[in-house]
């Protein structure tokens, strides 16, 4: 078995792909990775009073930058 990601532009090849997805040629399964990070987005959004400022973010990329070159 082979995978590969098609990007639909036509939804007229939409349509074919579930064709033949029918008549089990091929199967279709949703991507998982972008439901995934977003879900991940929402958990921790959910749990967080407010957002942090760019300020507090561009010291925590900055530390971590900085760890990373230590090494």
């Amino acid at each position: 078995m082979e995978t590969i990601r098609v990007d639909i532009l036509n939804p007229k090849a939409k349509a074919l792909l579930k064709d033949l997805a029918n008549l089990d040629l091929i199967r279709i399964k949703k991507d998982k990775s972008e439901n995934a990070f977003s879900e991940v987005l929402k958990k921790f959004r959910s749990k967080s009073d407010e957002a942090p400022s760019l300020e507090e973010i561009t010291k925590e990329v900055e530390a971590v930058r900085k760890a990373r070159y230590e090494k």
